[in-house]
């Protein structure tokens, strides 16, 4: 999961460094005990993270887009749920496209908060 997250760290360019690679792995394995994780693939071609008792997203990524991971990902996430949300960076027009399809719209817009330094769009899905 970790070297799905860095690579697009690396591969985008509005995308700023602010967490070495080995702080990535290490932010994600500190949160699987709190959080729900979907991963697709064998090996890892993309994984979902969800916060159960706030229902927020923090993380969806895929190695290859436009192959349908997210989508089912997605669709896994939304079953038996009636609200999710989540934030996207401002910058992320793809992400946003992605988000709209699925349902989402936007409620609000962020200034970036420390480690982040990338303003965000926060999004939400209804049933």
């Amino acid at each position: 999961m970790a070297a799905i997250a860095n690579a697009w760290v690396d591969e985008t360019d509005w995308m700023p460094r602010d967490m070495p690679p080995e702080g990535i792995t290490r932010f994600i394995r500190d949160a699987l005990p709190e959080r729900e994780i979907w991963v697709a693939g064998e090996p890892v071609c993309g994984y979902l993270s969800l916060d159960p008792v706030t229902l927020r997203i923090g993380a969806l990524y895929v190695r290859e887009r436009g192959r349908g991971v997210g989508k089912t990902l997605m669709d896994r996430v939304k079953d038996g749920r009636d609200m999710l949300w989540l934030h996207t960076h401002v910058p992320n027009l793809d992400a946003q496209r992605f988000y709209r399809r699925e349902g989402f719209a936007e409620v609000s817009r962020h200034a970036a908060e420390p480690p982040e330094t990338v303003p965000e769009i926060r999004m939400e899905w209804r049933r």
